[in-house]
């Protein structure tokens, strides 16, 4: 294999471990532009890969999970939003309090079930998402640069990663291009004015929450049903954060976020290359330092290369309705 098709074949790696970064990116993406802070992404991924996981296992239906785990992540959206619009709690401290309620409650009630430390069982091939082989692949697959890039990168994915690449013009449509977008970001922005002309600031904020939810709800989906094939504890590993580190980076706009996201699967992606792989002097690489490293890469890129990120001016602040 040359070094163009090994490139490509790292890159076609990349997309998959991106896919989810994608997906909790947007989530954020939608509830912070509405002045909801967002940080229980994490736990909301891990809710919703358990609950289709569990949803997957008792019906052996890929669509039954799929329901099972949006589902689950929109109720707990619903508890954020209760906190945060309706109680106007601190919204730092909801989301931190969902990581850490969701991290638990997943390991043991799965614990309960199943007496496998939290682990689901292995689901079928019948219930996962299985990947998807465009039209004349076979036929193009010989031609050089275009036959490796329409093989490895344009086909052969799972239904939920083509459904993250098409969120991503779509949710900057709804933001930029409809009625409702448009208010959407003025709440995040000024939700005094908003409501001075009539619109309701907790409608919206909620609209939005939803949103959240479905979006983060299909990332955790898609760790279980199109990549592991079952449910363990913690097996988010991180990627809510990155997911809200990716957002920051793009500066809360829908294709930044996606280049960001595809930069931190590569560097993943590459860094399971790694693997194995000796260095003059030091010899082989601890695989504890290839693990660390997309953290380590997250960190240097914000700090380093990011510049002055501004959220939304109202992000984090409750309204407060005046009479």
């Amino acid at each position: 294999m040359g070094w163009f098709e090994s490139f490509i074949v790292v890159f076609a790696s990349g997309i998959r471990l991106g896919t989810p970064l994608i997906l909790g990116c947007l989530a954020g993406l939608w509830s912070e532009r509405s002045g909801v802070v967002d940080i229980g992404l994490e736990g909301k991924m891990l809710v919703g890969a358990f609950a289709s996981a569990a949803g997957a296992t008792f019906t052996g239906s890929v669509w039954i999970g799929l329901a099972s785990g949006v589902a689950a992540t929109v109720a707990v959206s619903l508890v954020h939003g209760y906190a945060s619009i309706d109680q106007r709690a601190n919204q730092i401290v909801s989301g931190t309090a969902i990581n850490m309620v969701a991290a638990g409650l997943t390991a043991l009630i799965g614990n309960a079930i199943w007496s496998q430390g939290g682990r689901t069982p292995e689901l079928p091939s019948s219930a996962q998402f299985g990947t998807i082989e465009l039209p004349f692949v076979h036929q193009v697959e010989a031609v050089p640069i275009i036959g490796p890039i329409y093989e490895h990168l344009i086909s052969g994915h799972d239904l939920v990663t083509y459904l993250a690449f098409l969120l991503v013009p779509l949710t900057y449509w709804a933001l930029y291009s409809t009625r409702f977008g448009l208010r959407l970001r003025a709440v995040g922005e000024n939700p005094a004015a908003v409501d001075t002309a009539g619109i309701s600031v907790r409608a919206l904020r909620y609209s939005a929450v939803v949103i959240c939810g479905v979006l983060v709800g299909l990332a955790g989906v898609y760790l279980v049903l199109s990549q592991a094939a079952y449910f363990q504890p913690n097996m988010s590993a991180g990627k809510g954060f990155i997911a809200l580190a990716a957002l920051v980076f793009a500066k809360w706009r829908p294709w930044p976020a996606l280049a960001t996201c595809l930069l931190f699967g590569f560097l993943d992606a590459v860094a399971i290359r790694m693997q194995g792989i000796e260095l003059p002097v030091i010899g082989p690489v601890p695989v504890q330092a290839i693990e660390a490293l997309p953290y380590i890469l997250t960190v240097v890129l914000l700090a380093g290369f990011i510049g002055k990120a501004i959220p939304p001016k109202a992000s984090g602040i409750p309204y407060v309705k005046e009479r």
